[in-house]
This record gives structure tokens, C-alpha cells and sequence, in this order.
């Protein structure tokens, strides 16, 4: 077997990065605006999920960075706590006890989330990025980018927001860049050349130099159409490395001691663990090598993330899907594409700031749109409602809980619901008893016996008529529960007093003595 060296992939990784690191800016930006902190916090936090927590994790997809999921919670505690320092102190103690959290085992947690919620959450997402971005495809940039809450720091909701942006904030220079660059965009996945340079040359950065030129021609021919600074990328500018250094915040330890910051760091630390957690198991489903990221070692990344974010002025950083999904859709092969887009965020904030303020907000909506498409294909719809009510009905209402509140809440609705369907699958009839009329019954065990299956199983053998040969079958379990073994026990004890003959049969008999003391008699086959 050939052995695959490290970064062997690096032909598809580096345009992937690119991809990648082109959705991400406006998203680190979008999402510090929306928390209430400063933009350059967004792109640190950026910057460390890339390059720290890519080179720590063991995910060859996931990328991490600031999370929209947690601005409400962010938000909160900036308001709540002294100081801007004192929520980076926060941060880097959520980040510890993330590494605690992950010697303790508890990536396990996401083996039992459900696969349609798993799906509910990326389409939910994906409809989202949709909805969220259409205002800036055409000119209204009144709401972060970054901003995934039904309820908008504008005073508007998702779906008025669209409604208020036609009538009152038509532009027509943003319409013209966003539609061009979808219409390209969507070619360019149906018709890039599968041979020759060109396959690894990614559509997102052909669109954005393009809307840059574009926008620039504007200026000169039509300044009507001409976008200005206000619905352009806005990144600090510093000047020289020392400016840039300046931009560099530092945790004030003097509130160690403060019961606030802790109770943030503990909030922060177990929502931003779930959510990467959630987020890596739905980028594994995603990945088409069906490769499965250790969960454990995911979280210490997370944590050692988080640990150096908030040490150096960045906001709290998960795995997020939005830049995942993107990073598969261009093709990455490794963790050198995640890698490589923080890098790429960290030289362009350090030596082009001023490049990067000439794109239009208009064009990285086109590209977000066109990522939000395909998490949300109709086509998914379609197979969850083929898969039956089980999965169709969780699925769609971890869509619309998503969509009508926000990430966290959605997700729980989400879980609540598809824990709902497993627990009524659990009540549905456990035991068949067949009676033969001459005297034979047969109780048999379709699955494991626990707790909840008592009442069934006490109705079946009350049903044994006095006088009868009772056979009970438990060769299709592997596990009964102690409360069920009892109940057996009980009517064993009491079967001569009925004149009951009984026999049990199954592995879990001779594996839960004393199960059976009743004499074993050959009994009529049933």
C-alpha cells in the first residue's frame, strides 16, 4: 500500500483555501459587528481558528472561526461584564476547560445527535445564508453579515428585512455585481474544465477581482452605479507593524477572581463545545472519503483555540459549517486548506487592508448565496421525505426552528423532537405472544427489553392461560433489563400454582442467572 504523504493534496488544498478565506472575511467581520466587539476580535479569532486550531485538530475539512451562533451569548457578556478585557479573560478560561472537557471523553456527546437534525442544521443554515445575504446582493448592508438570528440587530427579522431592502434600498450597482456573480458562479460549477489549469481555478476569487474591476469601472463610466465605502468591506488599517500590533487586545487577569467571568467562561466553554461538536459530525457526513474526525482530540483544539484567542483579543472560536461547506465544495483534500485560508487572512489584514476595502459587500453575498444552495438543495428535502415521517418530520423542524429563532435554540428544538421519535419507536410493541389453541404459547422478544417495556411484558404473561406449555423467547435480545428479569422470576416462582410449564430460551437465560429455576420440561413446538 502507497503511503500518503503529508499535504500530498496541496493542488486542491491551496485554491480551496482561497475559497475559503474569501467567505470567511466578511463572516469574522460580520460576527464581531453583531457581538458588539471590535472588528480586528473577528478576524483574530479568524486568523487562530485556521491556523491554530487546523494544525491541532484532526479533522481534515472542519474549519473554525468566529461563530454566529454565539453573538447573542457574546454580546451578553460584553454588556454584562467591566470590561472588553475581562470577556478575553473569559475566553481563554473557556478554552481551558474545554481541554478538560476533552480529557474527560466528552466528544462522545455527538455519536447521539440524530442524522436528521445533523441535515436539519446544515439545510437550515444553507436557507439561512440565503435569506441573510439577498439585502446585501442588492445594496441594504444594515444587518451583519455574520448575523444569524431571526431577530436582527436592525430591528427588522429575516424575512421583512428582504422586504424592506426592495423597496427602500435598491441598488442598482449591487444588483448588477451579485447577479452577475451568481450567474457566473453557478456556471462555473456546471461548466469548469475537468482538465488544464483552469479546474483548479476558484470561481469565488474570479468573481470578487472581477466585482473590484467592475466596481472600479463604475466610478469612471457610470457614477451612479459606483459602490462607496459604506457597501464595501471594511477592515482596520493600520499603519506599519507597530499600528498593527496596537490592534492586539490583552486579557485583564485582575478579574480572576470575578464570579461573572467565570460563569461566562463556563456558558461560553459548553455551547462553544456542542456547537463544534455538531458542526464536526455534520462535516463528516458531508466529506465524500468518509472520513471520521476524533471528537475527543477535536475539542482539545478547540480549547487550545479559544485559550490563544482570548490571549490576544479574539472572540470565542468553534468549528463553523458555513466555511466547513465551502471548504469541501472547493475540493480541499486536508487540513492544509484550513491552514492556509487563516494564514492567507493574516497576511492579507497585515499587508493589504487597504485591497480587501475595495471589495463589494454585494459579491461575497453572491458567494455566500451560491454556499447556502448547496446545503439546502431541494434534492435534500426530497430524500428525507422519501426516508419516512421519522426522519422527514425532526428534519424539518430543526429547519424552522433554526430559521424562526436561532442556531443554539433550533438546534435544541431539534433534538427534543428526533429524542421524541426514538423514545415512541422504543414503545412500540417489544413482545408477540402466540397461542396455538392446544395449550402452546410463545412470548417472543422482537428487541432489548428495558425499563420502559414492563407493563408489556407483565400484560403478556398475564395473558398465559392457566394449564398451558409457555415458552419464552429471548434468543433475538442481547440485553433485559434487571426489572424484566425479575418480573420473569416472579411468574417462574408462581407457574406451578397455575400448572404453567416453562421454558426460556436465549443466551440472556444462561447470561442472567438465576433467571430460570423453573423444571425444564420439552414443550409442544410452536
Amino acid at each position: 500500500m502507497t503511503k500518503v504523504l503529508p499535504f500530498s493534496g496541496w493542488k486542491q488544498d491551496l485554491p480551496a483555501s482561497i475559497v475559503v478565506a474569501l467567505v470567511a472575511l466578511p463572516l469574522c467581520l460580520g460576527v464581531a459587528l453583531a457581538s458588539g466587539a471590535p472588528l480586528f476580535s473577528g478576524l483574530i479569532a479568524g486568523i487562530v481558528g485556521g491556523i491554530v486550531v487546523g494544525f491541532l485538530s484532526k479533522s481534515p475539512l472542519s474549519v473554525s472561526g468566529p461563530a454566529a451562533g454565539l453573538t447573542t451569548i457574546v454580546f451578553a457578556a460584553i454588556e454584562r461584564l467591566p470590561s472588553f478585557e475581562a470577556f478575553l479573560l473569559a475566553v481563554a478560561l473557556a478554552g481551558i476547560l474545554q481541554m478538560i472537557f476533552s480529557l474527560s471523553r466528552g466528544g462522545v456527546l455527538a455519536e447521539f445527535v440524530p442524522s436528521s437534525v445533523i441535515t436539519g442544521m446544515l439545510a437550515a443554515i444553507g436557507l439561512i445564508l440565503i435569506l441573510k445575504q439577498i439585502p446585501h446582493a442588492i445594496g441594504y448592508d444594515g444587518d451583519p453579515g455574520g448575523d444569524f438570528s431571526f431577530a436582527q440587530v436592525d430591528g427588522f427579522n429575516t424575512i421583512s428585512a428582504i422586504f424592506y431592502s426592495f423597496a427602500t434600498h435598491l441598488t442598482a450597482g449591487a444588483l448588477i455585481i451579485s447577479a452577475a456573480s451568481m450567474a457566473f458562479l453557478f456556471w462555473w460549477d456546471a461548466k469548469r474544465p475537468k482538465d488544464g489549469p483552469l479546474k483548479l481555478l476558484p470561481g469565488p476569487l474570479v468573481v470578487v477581482v472581477g466585482a473590484v474591476a467592475l466596481n472600479a469601472l463604475f466610478g469612471v463610466i457610470a457614477p451612479g452605479l459606483y459602490l462607496r465605502a459604506e457597501h464595501l468591506v471594511q477592515v482596520p488599517i493600520a499603519e506599519g507593524l507597530g499600528g498593527f500590533l496596537r490592534l492586539f487586545t490583552f486579557p485583564d487577569f485582575g478579574q480572576i477572581g470575578n464570579s461573572a467571568v467565570w460563569t461566562v467562561a463556563v456558558t461560553l466553554a459548553i455551547v462553544a463545545s456542542l456547537e463544534s461538536l455538531l458542526s464536526v459530525k455534520a462535516v463528516d457526513e458531508l466529506d465524500t472519503r468518509r472520513r471520521t474526525t476524533d471528537k475527543n482530540r477535536e475539542l482539545f483544539a478547540q480549547g487550545s483555540g479559544n485559550l490563544i484567542s482570548g490571549l490576544i483579543g479574539g472572540l470565542p472560536v468553534t468549528s463553523v459549517i458555513v466555511r466547513s461547506s465551502a471548504n469541501v465544495d472547493a475540493g480541499a483534500n486536508s487540513k492544509l486548506s484550513t491552514m492556509l485560508h487563516g494564514s492567507w487572512l493574516l497576511l492579507s489584514v497585515l499587508l493589504i487592508p487597504f485591497l480587501l476595502n475595495l471589495i463589494p459587500l454585494a459579491v461575497l453575498a453572491a458567494v455566500l448565496i451560491q454556499t447556502g444552495y448547496k446545503l439546502t438543495k431541494p434534492s435534500l428535502y426530497a430524500k428525507r421525505w422519501k426516508q419516512g415521517l421519522t426522519q422527514f418530520v425532526p428534519f424539518v423542524a430543526t429547519v424552522a426552528a433554526i430559521l424562526f429563532t436561532d442556531l443554539l435554540v433550533g438546534i435544541a428544538i431539534g433534538l427534543a423532537i428526533g429524542f421524541m421519535f426514538v423514545i415512541a419507536r422504543n414503545f412500540r410493541p417489544a413482545l408477540v405472544l402466540v397461542d396455538d389453541g392446544r395449550g402452546n404459547v410463545m412470548i417472543r422478544a422482537r428487541r432489548n427489553l428495558y425499563f420502559i417495556h414492563k407493563y408489556e411484558l407483565q400484560k403478556c404473561l398475564n395473558a398465559v392461560p392457566e394449564g398451558s406449555n409457555l415458552l419464552i423467547d429471548l434468543s433475538g435480545t442481547s440485553y433485559v433489563d434487571l426489572d424484566n428479569i425479575d418480573i420473569i422470576n416472579a411468574f417462574v416462582r408462581g407457574a406451578d400454582f397455575k400448572d404453567i410449564r416453562v421454558l426460556v430460551r436465549g443466551d440472556i437465560a444462561e447470561r442472567s442467572a438465576p433467571l430460570i429455576n423453573a423444571p425444564r420440561r420439552e414443550l409442544v413446538h410452536i
